[in-house]
Parts: C-alpha cells; sequence; structure tokens
C-alpha cells in the first residue's frame, strides 16, 4: 500500500471522527444546559430558602452544612441534597423518633385509635416525600455535571483528532508517491507453482 494512500485513509477515518465527538460534545452540552436549567426553575419555582445566618434554625452541629447556603434561595442540585440531608432528615429523625415512615406507619395501623400517631405518621409522610424530590433534583444535578464535563472531553478530543488528522494529510503531500508501508519482502515470497 502506498504511504500517501494509507496517510489519506487514517486521517479522513480521524476527521470522521473529530466529527462525531464534535457532535456528542454537542449533545452532551445541550443535555447539560437542558437538565441544570430544570433542575434550577423547577427548585426556584418551590421558593424554598435557607435560614439566615445565625439563625436558631441551624445553630447545632448536625446543621453545619447549611451554614454555607444561609440566606440563600434553593436552586442549584447540590443546594437541595444539603437541604435534604441536613435540615429535613434532621426534623424527620426527631419528629418520627429515630424511625422510618415505614415503620411509624406500621405502628399506626396496628393502632388505628391513636390520633398523634396518625399525625406523625402524615408528618413524616410529607417530610420524605419533600426530602425525596429535593434528592432526585440532587440526582439530576450531578447527571448534568457529569455531562457537561463529559461535553468538555469530547471537545478536546475532537481538537486532538482534528490536529492529528490535519498533520496526517499535510504528511501525505509531502511522501514520495512511490513510498510504501505494508509491502512486505517480495525477494522471500515464493514463486507461484503452475
Amino acid at each position: 500500500m502506498q504511504r500517501r494512500t494509507l496517510d489519506k485513509l487514517t486521517s479522513w477515518s480521524g476527521l470522521t471522527l473529530a466529527a462525531m465527538l464534535i457532535v456528542a460534545g454537542s449533545l452532551l452540552t445541550w443535555g447539560h444546559n437542558f437538565v441544570t436549567d430544570q433542575v434550577h426553575t423547577q427548585l426556584a419555582a418551590q421558593q424554598i430558602f435557607f435560614p439566615a445566618a445565625g439563625s436558631p434554625a441551624t445553630a447545632g452541629d448536625e446543621y453545619a452544612p447549611m451554614r454555607k447556603y444561609s440566606g440563600q434561595q434553593l436552586t442549584t442540585g447540590a443546594q437541595a441534597q444539603t437541604y435534604a440531608d441536613h435540615f429535613i432528615a434532621v426534623h424527620l429523625k426527631e419528629a418520627g423518633g429515630g424511625k422510618t415512615y415505614a415503620q411509624l406507619s406500621a405502628q399506626a395501623q396496628a393502632n388505628p385509635g391513636d390520633t398523634e400517631l396518625a399525625g406523625t405518621v402524615n408528618t413524616v409522610f410529607k417530610g420524605e416525600t419533600l426530602r425525596g424530590l429535593l434528592l432526585n433534583a440532587y440526582a439530576f444535578g450531578t447527571m448534568a455535571t457529569i455531562a457537561g464535563v463529559a461535553a468538555i472531553a469530547m471537545f478536546i478530543g475532537a481538537g486532538l483528532m482534528l490536529l492529528l488528522s490535519l498533520l496526517g494529510l499535510w504528511h501525505s503531500r509531502r511522501v514520495s508517491p512511490a513510498e510504501t508501508v505494508f509491502a512486505g519482502d517480495s525477494e522471500h515470497t515464493p514463486a507461484a507453482v503452475g
């Protein structure tokens, strides 16, 4: 095979791969932007705010992660995770005496006349639901971040492939048309018996 032909084949393959990486990077960027926007829009609509700095609502050690967002509106996946795990979860543990919704619900079913327990079950159910929704926002926010990082990797890969492909095309013009690769050693090839 002629060296020039090999250079052109690999270079055009590289350009095709670069185009595919650019398309993948563009789709990942779109996914990142779409999910980030949706998480922000949905969380902002809830009008949840972190307690102000110095608030007694975040005075204990269990609330320490909340303090970095003091007074801010909850609008990101990371904030949603902090609020769910270091505010709602703490209150639910206190309200339910350390028991889960499922445990409290089973107790309430066994004691249908206990209205105080029924109220606790209702509170824990609503709290766990909100906590679950916030943690879903955190999960989607994390996926958006991963898509953004993957998009950057795709664009870097595309740039590298583009550069290498252009160098390959440049090299194909400089190499002698007579130069070959993978030709083998014709002197040692046995003659065909005919």
